[in-house]
């Protein structure tokens, strides 16, 4: 009797759970989209564009973010996060110029960034007004900011002269932030020199932007110094940059052969402390993006992103391909321990770097109302919301 009993109610349990399944599966993919849809996660990170003026009265200026993007990108690396960094810059200057806008897209390949901005010199412009309006809409418009809603995107206009608002046709500032403020994109404004005419529309271009405004001197007031370990972090750096082996389809190959150049280029053309800056942010978490990029194949097989035995032949760097899978696999290995080594030569040396710039800060009395400190303190406090948490002051 039990047995009977026991063998109805399966059925019973069968049937219904036959009956309601559809219901139980639509609930099921109901909740599973739901979450999906309201989920405001994403990986850590930074999209910062510089929108800067070029012209005439601005050669301070540009010189010095020259010397000093480095140490931004890795004063913003410092989030306990570690987030991945990517840079764009839009640099204006007016109607009758060479150019009125040039526009260098965002990427985490902060060497094609600065093998660009090397380019750039201080020229046109002088009769006051720029085309302020044109770079904003450009930097908002035209830049591939992410869809990333934990990401802090953040545009830096930097400049000494008001927008034109006379241009007909053009579309104006409190129309562009609006469209920032919509998209989660802070607009601050940095005043270069102490022009009267600049100071009301960069003050309301940063209220309107949810940002803030401050000034400096018209060359940047950055904290710049020296250091006696400058050179040999350099060096170690080039040595770094040397072990990279990319791999892919012959376009693949060739996207990278531009990085190699553009890498190559700051090699021969910046100073030696803008060289051991770059070498100090790729040595950190965000920096790696930088430094090898994408189909690099040591960093690739060491993460386990990829195995050598599924890259073709013919896809290999040419260095690898006449070797035996074995001699392929020790060159790998002899690389990978060379790498190491060497970020641990740069990780020591930017250790006593660190100290030294320190030594000088306290000589100068602090950096209190430097660029650095400025900049560092609007990114500590507008992407904590984001859950990025800054504590460890400006790298210099």
């Amino acid at each position: 009797m039990k047995t009977k009993l026991l063998g109805i109610s399966l059925f019973l349990f069968t049937a219904t759970l036959v009956a309601f399944y559809p219901w139980l599966r639509g609930a099921a993919t109901t909740t599973i989209l739901s979450r999906q849809g309201t989920s405001t996660q994403g990986p850590a990170a930074v999209e910062v564009v510089f929108v800067l003026d070029t012209t005439g009265s601005m050669s301070g200026l540009i010189e010095t973010a020259k010397e000093k993007v480095w140490s931004i990108a890795t004063t913003m690396a410092q989030a306990d996060q570690a987030p991945t960094i990517s840079m764009g810059l839009v640099a204006y200057r007016d109607r009758g110029d060479d150019y009125v806008t040039q526009v260098i897209d965002l990427s985490t390949d902060l060497d094609s960034m600065y093998a660009a901005l090397m380019d750039f010199s201080a020229d046109g412009g002088g009769d006051g007004p720029e085309s302020v309006n044109r770079a904003l809409d450009d930097a908002i418009h035209s830049i591939s900011w992410s869809q990333n809603p934990s990401s802090y995107k953040v545009v830096f206009l930097v400049g000494d002269a008001p927008p034109h608002m006379d241009y007909q046709g053009e579309t104006r500032y409190p129309e562009i932030a609006a469209a920032a403020v919509a998209r989660g994109i802070v607009i601050n404004t940095i005043q270069c020199g102490e022009v009267q005419q600049t100071v009301q529309p960069w003050k309301q271009i940063a209220l309107l932007g949810k940002g803030a405004y401050f000034q400096v001197e018209q060359a940047g007031g950055a904290f710049a110094v020296a250091t006696p370990f400058d050179e040999d972090i350099a060096l170690l750096s080039a040595e770094l940059d040397q072990t990279r082996l990319y791999y892919g389809s012959t376009e693949e190959r060739e996207e990278k052969e531009v990085k190699v150049a553009a890498t190559q280029k700051l090699h021969e053309l910046s100073s030696l402390a803008s060289r051991a800056r770059r070498a100090v942010f790729n040595t950190s978490a965000a920096g790696v993006a930088n430094l090898f990029g994408e189909r690099e194949l040591v960093e690739d097989i060491q993460s386990g992103r990829i195995d050598l035995d599924d890259i073709a032949a013919e896809e290999l760097p040419e260095t690898l391909r006449a070797m035996a899978p074995a001699e392929q696999q020790a060159a790998i290995a002899r690389t990978a321990t060379e790498r190491t080594s060497l970020r641990q030569r740069i990780d020591g040396l930017a250790a006593q770097r660190d100290n030294f710039i320190a030594g000088k800060v306290e000589e100068a009395g602090g950096a209190d109302d430097s660029l650095d400190q400025k900049i560092y303190e609007l990114v500590r406090d507008q992407a904590a919301p984001k859950g990025l948490d800054y504590a460890s002051g400006p790298k210099f």
